[in-house]
């Protein structure tokens, strides 16, 4: 085929002809200049391929023509870049692949078709837990535990990296895969196989987008649509609306980075971008360093979006410049994105193209803030923390509410801890941990709580021995940068050391709490707080003790540390009396920005970068040493509870099986709104007494064995006892929070992996119900494929999240949505019916299908499949079973 796009091909530079690039200008079409930056992004894929088959020059015209077709839905196929995994996802994409190898080879196929055909890169990030802190050594004993636990694992991943093609290991202790995907790992502009095209990228954790703060085009993807792509198989999208995000002004000295993005992830969650691109653009964009804007692109998914799209400017270069890359290269990432029109001066309007809609936010009305108690898009004012916490205290149970009895507000229990005397109340903070790739990739707030944590020990504070404080930084240059200028001395006198190089107390990786804190607690049914610089809160996440949990900048991470407490008005309260008797106030210690920049200007140099990455790859001694083999196929051991061969594709044959209705199917369980991917397979640690637990037992291993489901999803017995396994969940058949269901037939109360076993025995078809926002949060796949093993047929929500609806369909489980103005509550259902979902032979995106229930009402429902693409791999099954029966083929 040739490429009807040939006409535009031209080398970027003379003196290289052999270096080629598509110019879009070429094709003379003013609606190219009026396409969103991140839009021409995917035009440029759009024509690249071509020649690969992959699009048609009509899906060119629909791109050109998207403001358009803004009112139709318009199909057209991405192929991105590259792919980032990390190893909660990352273990289980192997799995599937090794897996898959064995079920092509059953089918007379080359098994070794099973390969990634673009760059993989995994970054081992997820795996270590805070069990030590505040000692000097805690950083190698937490390293250290971390291979105990997880040599298997490791080996596992070592050999995926032998047996792959295509596939990179960053090694543990190396660093939070975005944060080292954005110093590092970045190309910004490709330059492969005589072509320049721009990087873009999908990576199996949802802050993926963090990428998009260097204006690399990025977005989370469930594993199972990541391990499409790696085989080739480009993403089937609706080409989205864009929303642009104008900024405006300049923020006031004392606000962070992080002020910044809580405030525009509570914003853009009530204008509603869910499934929608977001394109930053304004002179306030300019005001922002890229660390800034990562911050502001990593919690894309907390605001809903798929993408929040940066275009590369000078700032661009200019980080690129910092961190150490190649100036070769910067000279024709620079050269090529202006001759594509992909290169933004923010400063210039006649740049602004269109979009879908237009909001804005002026940067000087920003205030310092938290998110919380459960939700990243529940933002406080921190002059407002002390009130909304104890509004939230007497609460109705719900998002911002614990139902604590008014007579029981004021409640202290003392216990004793290392010898002395101490007291807990509500609110009283357990956990103040500097973690996640949100924030310890920005130097202005890790240098601003440095240089905070400097001021308070001088001015005689510190921290109550009892509080749990880590400080987890994203890559190694961090550490160096705090070292060098001087304060990681006054943060370890603080109690916050490093822990360790990855993800941590963010996903829930915070380790004990120290047992006379558990008991008072417990003791006194208090809601504890925790205090993190991550990105998510929801209940059951961040620690089973912490009810009450705030995101904040690392600089307030140390302030409430200190204080002790949420239940504090910075303006009013001191933080603490020192030893000499006076009062010491926030305002006291809080650096401004000029103090920060300076010291970022001085300590934060390129030398830095190269020096931690140049020898990333091969640092850890412990990972060089791992033995693997080499076979190309995985030779599975059947005493292995870390790395199981999955069920997934058994009895997979080359013919396609009919659609067939869901007959007769029971409610396994009845769900609210904003239930989460958390809620439905946590990735903490695994409870004594859960299904998970139990079935770990009965394999041999001890409690302390145990490790945490994240760690367990390369063996499907565990994850699937595991799924809805969140003490967190609420179900309204219980009415209350729990990890249980009601078993209908007989109104039994069973753990939920217990009565789908029933469910299952039986014949039973299942499905769920729930309401808005079904699956928001991490991009996990096991939010799919473990329902999937409990039988769950169909899921009946008023909304979803997108990446969990994809999920849901490439495990061949129905995303079934109510019609507009519909919901379990209008319909008068109490999920105690059986449903039937009739499924028509002839099936179109996005139909309505008959539901009929056994009490004789039938209303209708929408079949969330978006495209024709997703069809066909619902046909098939699923997307692996699809790829498995395409890469059969002779």
């Amino acid at each position: 085929m040739t490429n009807p796009y040939a006409h535009t091909i031209e080398p970027l530079d003379p003196q290289k002809p052999g270096h080629k690039f598509f110019n879009l200008r070429k094709l003379k079409d003013p609606r190219y200049e009026q396409l969103p930056f991140s839009v021409r992004v995917l035009l440029e894929s759009a024509v690249r391929n071509c020649d690969q088959f992959l699009v048609k020059q009509d899906d060119v015209e629909k791109i050109l023509n998207w403001k358009v077709t803004q009112s139709q839905t318009v199909e057209v196929p991405f192929r991105p870049a590259r792919v980032i995994l990390q190893d909660f996802t990352g273990v289980p994409a192997v799995v599937d692949f090794a897996a898959m190898r064995d079920a092509v080879k059953k089918l007379q196929g080359d098994p070794e078709k099973i390969n990634p055909v673009c760059p993989a890169d995994l970054v081992i990030d997820h795996s270590i837990q805070v069990d030590f802190n505040r000692k000097s050594d805690s950083l190698q004993k937490n390293q250290d535990l971390e291979f105990e636990r997880n040599r298997e694992r490791f080996e596992f991943l070592k050999w995926g990296s032998k047996a792959f093609r295509n596939m990179r290991i960053i090694p543990p202790g190396s660093g939070i895969v975005h944060q080292v995907n954005l110093e590092y790992l970045a190309r910004v502009v490709f330059d492969q196989d005589g072509f320049y095209y721009p990087d873009s990228l999908v990576g199996t954790d949802s802050h993926t987008t963090m990428i998009d703060g260097l204006g690399v085009l990025g977005w989370g993807v469930g594993g199972i649509e990541a391990e499409a792509v790696m085989l080739g198989q480009p993403i089937s999208m609706v080409l989205p609306e864009v929303i642009g995000y104008r900024l405006l002004g300049t923020p006031d000295k004392y606000i962070t980075s992080t002020d910044i993005v809580l405030t525009v992830t509570k914003h853009l969650r009530q204008v509603g971008v869910v499934g929608k691109f977001v394109e930053f653009f304004g002179p306030g964009v300019a005001q922002l360093s890229i660390a800034d804007r990562a911050t502001i692109a990593n919690m894309c998914p907390e605001y809903g979006a798929t993408a929040a799209f940066f275009p590369v400017d000078q700032i661009s270069i200019q980080y690129l410049k910092q961190t150490g890359r190649d100036m070769e290269k910067l000279s024709y990432i620079e050269k090529y994105l202006k001759a594509v029109g992909m290169f933004r001066d923010y400063s210039n309007t006649a740049q602004d193209p269109q979009f879908t809609q237009v909001v804005e936010l002026d940067l000087t009305t920003v205030e310092p803030c938290c998110s919380g108690p459960k939700r990243p898009h529940d933002r406080v004012s921190v002059s407002e923390m002390k009130k909304d916490f104890e509004t939230c205290l007497v609460a109705k149970q719900g998002f911002k509410g614990f139902q604590v009895s008014p007579d029981r507000c004021d409640v202290r229990v003392p216990f004793q801890f290392n010898g002395a005397e101490y007291s807990l109340a509500h609110g009283s903070v357990v956990i103040a941990a500097i973690t996640s790739c949100t924030n310890t990739s920005n130097p202005s707030v890790m240098l601003g709580a440095g240089l905070l944590a400097q001021k308070a020990v001088q001015a005689g504070l510190s921290v109550k021995p009892y509080i749990k404080t880590s400080l987890s930084p994203g890559s190694g240059v961090v550490t160096y940068y705090l070292k060098e200028s001087g304060v990681m001395d006054f943060l370890s006198q603080l109690g916050f050391e490093v822990v360790g190089y990855g993800c941590m107390t963010c996903i829930g990786n915070s380790g004990p709490l120290p047992e006379p804190v558990v008991e008072a607690i417990t003791q006194g049914d208090l809601v504890a707080a925790g205090v993190l610089s991550g990105n998510r809160n929801f209940e059951g996440r961040v620690h089973p003790n912490t009810r009450a949990n705030y995101l904040a900048s690392p600089p307030l991470v140390i302030a409430y540390a200190i204080a002790g407490t949420v239940r504090i008005d910075f303006e009013k309260q001191p933080l603490a009396v020192n030893s000499e008797g006076k009062e010491v106030f926030l305002r006291d210690i809080w650096p401004t920005r000029e103090e920060i920049q300076a010291v970022e200007r001085q300590f934060v140099i390129p030398a830095m970068f190269k020096e931690v990455y140049e020898k990333v790859e091969k640092v850890n001694e412990r990972w060089n040493s791992l033995k693997a083999p080499s076979d190309k196929l995985y030779t599975w051991d059947p005493n292995s509870t870390y790395i199981k061969s999955p069920p997934f594709f058994d009895g997979l044959t080359r013919e396609l099986p009919t659609p067939k209705p869901i007959t007769d199917a029971y409610v396994l369980l009845n769900l609210g709104d904003s239930v989460t991917t958390d809620h439905i397979s946590p990735a903490g640690n695994i409870a004594r007494n859960s299904s998970a637990a139990r079935y770990l037992t009965s394999r041999g291993l001890t409690a302390r064995e145990f490790n945490s489901y994240g760690s367990r999803r390369g063996n499907d017995a565990v994850m699937a006892r595991g799924t809805f396994a969140n003490i967190r969940l609420f179900n309204k058949f219980i009415n209350k929070q729990s990890p249980s269901t009601i078993y209908l037939p007989t109104g039994e109360t069973l753990d939920v992996f217990d009565a789908a076993e029933k469910y299952h025995q039986a014949g039973h078809p299942l499905l769920i119900l729930a309401g808005k926002e079904y699956g928001s949060g991490s991009s996990r796949d096991w939010a799919a494929k473990g329902p999937f093993l409990l039988g769950i047929k169909a899921v009946l929500a008023e909304s979803y999240e997108r990446i969990h609806r994809s999920n849901l369909v490439g495990m061949g489980v129905i995303p079934l949505e109510y019609l507009p103005g519909d919901s379990a509550e209008s319909l008068g259902l109490s999920g105690r019916e059986r449903y039937t979902v009739m499924i028509p032979p002839q099936l179109k995106p996005r139909m309505t299908v008959d539901i009929k229930l056994d009490t004789g009402k039938t209303f209708q429902a929408r079949m969330r499949f978006d495209t024709d693409v997703e069809l066909t791999y619902f046909h098939h099954g699923g997307i692996l079973n699809y790829m498995i029966r395409k890469m059969s083929e002779n």
